[in-house]
């Protein structure tokens, strides 16, 4: 009988996951020192096709063992917690980092005619919502979620553009609230929320900037941006702190103390247009600078896609030889070896 009880009381003292951590806190709280280095490591076309093999050929190619892997959940097949990716993910001692994705098939320039804000906020899929909550609940382990990110482009269907300009806006804080205080009411604690914005506002008006689409301080525990150059062959070639610099501005006024984090950055091989190498030193060199303190998490995405038309966009980290050496030595250094901790 006492065997048993020390058994119990050990248990409850240092709760050991599957992902081999032992974790005390459920929070993904910003690294008493350094950056975060997670990954979105090449998950298919559709963004959700994660391996372990996916996962392991970006560690063995960098060297690096990601804070978080990043995969989209969308609901092109109905509104369904991922349990089989996130199990994947855990095994690599990785945060599973989920971007919840309202949208029922790939059509852009247009509100979703199935998932739509209004019918979030409105309560008409809650039930499905209470499901992915409680299977969130009874994974048990950390999590990181976004929903619904970029709003303030012009491409998603949730974009306040497609949705009423400012009273989209307006309804997209609205439904993102919402499913914050559903998951939070089926006791889903195990989830740290993100509000992911883009780095430019398209369109650059004023009902569309970053701020306006914050649900609040009560409802967010991290601030994350896509900082992207030139996404495919033949674009406009711009540096990284040309898009980086104003952006972090606009983002540091979002919330006066939430920790911000790089959620997406990448640029295509394109060398007629400009150096990948470059672009990538840029970046990593700007972050650390000591100029954005704020910055306690930054997220490569690591993929090539092509549009469909036989264009190939190749963002990955081993597009060439010389990227890859820039990548390594920089996600290398002790600054972003800041292991996962929890509150």
């Amino acid at each position: 009988m006492k065997i048993k009880n020390v058994i119990i009381i050990l248990f409850i003292l240092v709760p050991v996951y599957a992902f081999g951590q032992s974790v005390t806190g459920k929070k993904l709280i910003p690294p008493s020192t350094g950056i975060y280095a997670g990954v979105f490591p090449d998950m298919g076309s559709t963004e959700d096709s994660v391996t372990s093999d996916r996962i392991t050929e970006y560690i063995n190619l960098t060297g690096s063992n990601p804070v978080w892997v990043c995969f989209s959940n969308s609901w092109f097949w109905g509104i369904k917690f991922p349990f089989e990716n996130v199990k994947t993910i855990a095994k690599f001692n990785a945060v599973p980092y989920v971007r919840i994705m309202p949208r029922h098939d790939w059509t852009s320039g247009r509100a979703d005619p199935v998932y739509g804000l209004g019918e979030i906020a409105d309560g008409t899929y809650d039930d499905d919502l209470r499901k992915w909550a409680k299977d969130a609940r009874k994974y048990g382990k950390p999590l990181l979620v976004e929903f619904a990110p970029e709003m303030n482009g012009n491409w998603f269907p949730w974009s306040g553009a497609h949705n009423g300009k400012k009273d989209g806006a307006e309804l997209y804080v609205e439904a993102h609230r919402h499913v914050v205080e559903l998951m939070r009411d089926e006791k889903a604690d195990n989830i740290t929320w993100m509000f992911h914005v883009n780095a430019v506002s398209e369109p650059n008006k004023s009902w569309n900037k970053m701020k306006e689409y914050y649900p609040g301080d009560d409802y967010i525990d991290w601030i994350g941006m896509s900082i992207y150059g030139s996404q495919k062959p033949g674009w406009e070639w711009t540096s990284f702190l040309s898009v980086f610099q104003s952006a972090y501005w606009q983002m540091e006024k979002i919330s006066k103390n939430k920790p911000l984090a790089i959620a997406e950055f990448g640029v295509v091989e394109d060398p007629k247009s400009g150096s990948k190498p470059e672009w990538i030193k840029e970046a990593f060199e700007t972050i650390l600078s000591g100029m954005y303190p704020r910055i306690k998490a930054i997220s490569y995405w690591h993929s090539s896609f092509d549009d469909h038309k036989g264009i190939i966009s190749n963002m990955r980290v081993d597009s060439s030889p010389e990227v890859l050496q820039v990548y390594k030595d920089y996600i290398n250094m002790d600054k972003f070896k800041a292991k996962a901790e929890f509150k």
